[in-house]
């Protein structure tokens, strides 16, 4: 049986690929930090101020939107150094097992929270 020759990604696309997606970390990060500000200011103010037990499932959200949004423009930055795409497919592969189970359990942090929040909110009533 014949090897199947392997496609190689030139090494010009890949540093090209590679300062895209630091332009666009950079951009995202701007925005989140522009983001959280403007979520801060507005809990601060008097209409965001009894927000209970919710502040804290939108400060995780948040989080939770960092986290996913970090792991991406580490697997695009892999993406970008990758060779072969026998190694985009394995990165890509990797990277969706993991942000399924990723997602699953972020997801029942803030159905916790929710529940939390919920309690907090009928005690009060």
């Amino acid at each position: 049986m014949a090897d199947t020759p392997s496609f190689e990604i030139p090494p010009e696309l890949r540093d090209m690929a590679e300062k895209n997606v630091e332009q666009a970390r950079a951009a995202y990060g701007q925005f989140m930090d522009f983001l959280s500000q403007a979520m801060g200011d507005w809990s601060k103010s008097p209409s965001g101020a009894d927000m209970g037990g919710f502040g804290a499932i939108q400060e995780r959200a948040v989080g939770f939107a960092k986290e996913n949004a970090e792991r991406s423009f580490a697997l695009a930055s892999e993406l970008a150094r990758a060779k072969t795409v026998q190694e985009v497919i394995t990165l890509q592969s990797r990277y969706a097992q993991m942000q399924m189970q990723t997602f699953g359990i972020q997801a029942q942090q803030l159905s916790w929270l929710m529940a939390d929040a919920l309690r907090t909110l009928q005690s009060k009533g």
